[in-house]
């Protein structure tokens, strides 16, 4: 019996994901020479320099073809972003550059299998040799890794200074030998994630952002793109993965038709219900995004989109398989895959209070950053880093 293939099935091969990619490069780069890519980006490192709404523009028209919306990822969306305003200006024409143009694709080497929601609890180390790092350690969760030619890798540098000083942001090449990369598969069969073990790599310290040991600075300026693009407000946004790829759109009103609900009191209260929610997170996202812009709300308002777009879309899920049913798993298998696009979209609903920081983070920044109330008790608190306690 040959394997069924429907629209929202992962690709099953390694291989069938670097053709994806390639594709995804080539298109990136299409873009590029038409001078459709890096729309909001400065001209001078590959972008045209042209405004939130041309980009907007863009994306409505491009709606329906298609676009390399894998690359727009980490890669354009927050890696990009960070190095432009944190970077040398030797670090911003190679790599913003190179991911506007298609040539260099970025991720991020952030969480540890240590660390959990404790960013700044991480264990790998670079230690420094005359014009060069040597990293070892680990990393883990690293979306796309796989298909990146570098990742922005948040390490410990200083080891006496408290947990948030000791740190440093440097970019190191993902094909080295001295890197060795595992992909991690998910309960839908997907590969997108990967984990990265370090063995005396070494480093150029050129590749350092901004200044050893205030990685955090970075680091933090680098979450608050990761907050923007995952709630949805990022101006570096191009195109839209339209029935593209994982939570490919499935409109809940056609669902609700398709399974012949349409007049159902209950499910047209979801109907109205998921719609509701649609505008107020447009709205919040507008709202939101002009205040951090004119300096009313706050860098880490954000956490408010990141927020929202962990929960609305969570409940959107809970109420179409509600809908969908029995036929969420039993669908017409020998249509579309649209129905079971339900069911494994509900598999993997808890990821999106995850990705980006967890909506448990989203909350604690809001409270204590927006709305000033005290922080939370921290026993590690201006301890030297070597003397915090950490289990076994």
């Amino acid at each position: 019996m040959s394997r069924m293939t429907v629209p929202w099935a992962p690709a099953s091969t390694t291989e069938e994901h670097l053709a994806s990619w390639a594709r995804h490069r080539e298109l990136q780069k299409l873009l590029f020479s038409g001078g459709f890519a890096g729309i909001c980006y400065p001209s001078e490192y590959g972008g045209q320099g042209l405004s939130r709404a041309h980009q907007d523009a863009f994306n409505d028209e491009c709606a329906d073809y298609e676009m390399p919306w894998q690359i727009t990822g980490a890669s354009l969306l927050i890696c990009a972003p960070m190095i432009l305003e944190m970077g040398t200006e030797e670090q911003k024409q190679k790599f913003v550059r190179g991911a506007i143009s298609g040539e260099l694709v970025l991720c991020q080497l952030l969480s540890e299998p240590s660390g959990g929601s404790d960013l700044a609890g991480l264990l790998t180390r670079a230690d420094r040799d005359g014009d060069t790092y040597i990293f070892n350690g680990q990393k883990t969760w690293s979306t796309f890794a796989y298909a990146a030619d570098y990742g922005t890798c948040l390490v410990r540098t200083d080891w006496d200074a408290p947990k948030h000083r000791g740190l440093s942001m440097i970019i190191v090449p993902i094909n080295d030998p001295q890197l060795h990369l595992n992909r991690v598969r998910m309960v839908n069969g997907d590969e997108e994630f990967c984990e990265e073990f370090f063995t005396d790599l070494v480093v150029p310290a050129e590749n350092l952002i901004g200044t050893e040991n205030d990685g955090w600075t970075v680091a933090s300026r680098q979450l608050f793109y990761e907050r923007q693009a995952v709630g949805g407000a990022s101006p570096y946004a191009s195109g839209r993965a339209r029935n593209q790829g994982f939570m490919a759109s499935v409109p809940i009103d056609e669902l609700a038709r398709s399974v012949g609900k349409a007049d159902d009191p209950a499910t047209r209260e979801f109907v109205g219900w998921a719609h509701a929610q649609d505008v107020v997170m447009e709205q919040l996202v507008h709202r939101v995004s002009t205040g951090m812009a004119s300096g009313e709300y706050p860098a880490l308002a954000s956490a408010m989109m990141r927020l929202n777009h962990a929960e609305i879309p969570q409940q959107k899920q809970d109420m179409m398989l509600d809908i969908a049913g029995s036929l969420a798993v039993l669908g017409d298998a020998q249509g579309d895959g649209y129905l079971q696009t339900i069911g494994v979209n509900y598999l993997m609903r808890q990821g999106i209070s995850l990705g980006g920081g967890s909506a448990e983070m989203s909350r604690n920044m809001i409270a204590e950053r927006v709305m000033g109330m005290p922080r939370e008790m921290a026993a590690d608190r201006d301890v030297p880093f070597r003397e915090v306690r950490r289990g076994r």
